[in-house]
């Protein structure tokens, strides 16, 4: 689980963007690994040619040490200095602060208050992460997407959702967390304040997870009856418990991660606080923890 950075949100607006009513879009290719990291590549201060995580469950950009150590060409001055950060064409100022890790495979992370008064749209089908001026109008009349509400933890993004086990349904708020690398993470505490029959689901396998300063996270991992988020139900689904050292140390939540997130194709509204999902060619792909079980039995 990363470490969430609250911070007050810090951006700017790039040049791309024209200041009248036409719709203003900026593609840049995205691709993801088989751990479910998304990743784009980036230009840091100019100079750096970055490979970083969008990571909706932080804000501004998170370096790895490693990379501060060894091979970043510019010296960073931690939390307070804004650097500058190119997406595409599109140009940010934004604070740096250092994590021990990150997604497989890349150098940090930037987090969605970069997109803040924008819309940004995450397309797996055609592995694309666009920054939009504003929401399309297509997106709008698009029947196939499911329109939600976002709300907001301090600067976290939370989505409603529902879960079910057995006769026992709880709907709660998730963490919309597109750095998770897994499906679910499920509060325990907010399960059993819920009278929640988590004891009735499969346990799949034991682990110990860690968080991005490298502390062990304890975590089983059960299979959840159904798991629905606006109007799609995914069913059967692995699903990780936090047991102690949660994620979040003074809030009870659970956690939407990439590997459910990547069966849709998405669109932020950061101006209208909404998200709209559209299941994509990833929407019946089978579970990493599934995946490993079949392979065990076999």
């Amino acid at each position: 689980m990363n470490k969430k950075i609250l911070t007050a949100l810090l951006f700017s607006s790039a040049s791309v963007f024209a200041q009248n009513t036409k719709l203003q879009s900026d593609s840049m290719t995205m691709k993801m690994n088989e751990q479910n990291t998304i990743y784009v590549k980036a230009v840091f201060n100019k100079i750096d040619t970055l490979t970083l995580n969008f990571d909706t469950g932080t804000t501004e950009l998170v370096l790895t040490n490693e990379l501060m150590k060894n091979r970043l060409k510019t010296p960073v001055k931690l939390y307070n200095t804004p650097y500058e950060l190119k997406l595409g064409n599109s140009v940010f100022k934004t604070k740096v602060y250092d994590a021990e890790l990150t997604g497989h495979g890349t150098d940090g992370r930037f987090g969605w208050d970069l997109f803040s008064g924008k819309t940004v749209e995450l397309n797996y089908d055609k592995e694309l992460l666009v920054i939009h001026s504003t929401l399309p109008d297509y997106v709008k009349t698009d029947k196939g997407f499911s329109k939600s509400d976002l709300q907001f933890y301090q600067d976290l993004l939370l989505i409603n959702g529902e879960i079910k086990q057995g006769k026992t349904i709880n709907q709660d708020l998730f963490l919309f967390d597109t750095g998770y690398q897994r499906t679910a993470m499920l509060d325990q505490d907010l399960l059993a304040a819920g009278g929640f029959s988590s004891e009735k689901m499969e346990v799949i396998k034991k682990v110990i997870m860690r968080g991005a300063k490298g502390n062990e996270i304890p975590v089983i991992t059960s299979k959840l009856q159904a798991l629905t988020i606006g109007r799609f139900q995914l069913k059967n689904v692995p699903v990780q418990q936090t047991t102690t050292n949660k994620p979040l140390r003074d809030k009870n939540i659970h956690i939407l991660g990439n590997e459910v997130l990547k069966r849709f194709n998405i669109f932020l509204d950061l101006q209208k606080n909404q998200v709209y999902l559209k299941p994509n060619r990833h929407y019946k792909d089978d579970y990493i923890d599934n995946r490993k079980l079949n392979n065990n039995k076999s």
